[in-house]
């Protein structure tokens, strides 16, 4: 091989190594500056992506949990992920586990890595609980228990500080006050499954944020308001969270057609809010209603919104795919992947 043959290998060899680097390089660090999310570098970040669900009601995401997060990078062009995930299962107490959490733990870990790896955000989801009974009642409670509690003091040390993940404290709160929202207090409700009374005690959205931040995590926080996370006012009249000691707390709003409101009246909520707060729109989706999909997203374009759409999952409706193919479903799917892929 010539001398010059041999530079010119060189040289590309260390194209590729730079370019491997690039793509492996994590996210900036994102934090909260007044109403806007940015990145260390002070610039505002357009957040776009998509749920990606099965991790909170399997311990093994059906098996292609890693395929689906690839595709809605790759193919999708998804520059951030919504991963719901199930504290009982973070601990083993789910009914398939037998006690053995490890696994859950590993695919948890494995996707946030792969995540991670290609330069892409993700929003690590308290999506189900147990209304403080380990492995019953497994779903969606009005709050967070004590156990949530649990599930954060253990959970947020493992993903401390890492760039690439927001923590999002609990889906959905809903049918309580504001103030129990934030403190938390006594919570009552009916079990959809057996009818029965459950009674229980929620430490409140601040419980959890300190908790958070006192194993040293400064990662941003998303909270989700009532009103199964569609209700932003509370936020707006002193219910806000107190962030002292972390990168700052932005606020969920989850958008569907059944919330009982047109989608003028949303804009112009989302507007008020949008002046004073930090919002991401964690879900939003409808099933045989182009139009509205349309709506909604050309308001979230126009005004550079961070959202992930509801749900790159052919059984979680409204559903971005009809099949594991990946395939849009016409009437919500396919504009969802024209505007992420609009900004690739």
């Amino acid at each position: 091989m010539s001398l010059c043959s041999k530079k010119i290998l060189a040289i590309s060899i260390l194209a590729l190594w730079v370019s491997s680097v690039t793509v492996c390089a994590s996210p900036l660090p994102l934090h909260v500056q007044g109403n806007s999310v940015v990145n260390s570098h002070n610039k505002p970040v357009w957040l776009r992506g998509v749920d990606c669900a099965s991790m909170e009601w399997t311990s093994n995401g059906e098996g292609h949990i890693l395929k689906t997060v690839h595709v809605a990078i790759k193919l999708w062009h998804a520059n951030i992920i919504r991963l719901p995930l199930c504290q009982d299962r973070w601990f083993g107490m789910a009914p398939e586990q037998h006690g053995n959490f490890k696994p859950y733990r590993a695919l948890v870990h494995k996707i946030v890595d792969e995540i991670e790896s290609q330069n892409c955000y993700v929003i690590l989801d308290l999506h189900w609980n147990d209304a403080d009974h380990w492995g019953k009642f497994i779903g969606q409670h009005k709050m967070p228990d004590q156990n949530s509690l649990k599930f954060w003091k253990s959970f947020a040390p493992q993903f401390k500080n890492n760039p690439a993940v927001i923590f999002d404290l609990y889906n959905e709160p809903h049918n309580v006050s504001w103030s129990l929202w934030k403190n938390g207090g006594s919570v009552t409700e009916t079990d959809r499954a057996t009818h029965n009374k459950l009674t229980y005690t929620s430490p409140g959205m601040q419980a959890l944020l300190n908790a958070i931040r006192a194993c040293g995590a400064r990662n941003m926080v998303l909270a989700g308001g009532l009103n199964w996370a569609y209700d932003m006012t509370g936020f707006l009249n002193g219910f806000a969270l107190q962030d002292h000691h972390g990168n700052g707390v932005a606020y969920a709003n989850h958008q569907y057609p059944f919330k009982g409101e047109s989608v003028q009246q949303w804009e112009a909520e989302m507007r008020t809010a949008l002046a004073k707060i930090p919002i991401i729109v964690s879900e939003f989706g409808a099933t045989n209603n182009p139009t509205w999909v349309q709506q909604v997203l050309a308001f979230m374009d126009q005004h550079h919104m961070n959202w992930t759409a509801w749900d790159l999952h052919p059984k979680a409706g409204p559903a971005l795919i009809s099949d594991w193919n990946y395939t849009p479903t016409p009437d919500f799917g396919v504009y969802v992947k024209g505007a992420l892929s609009s900004k690739k």
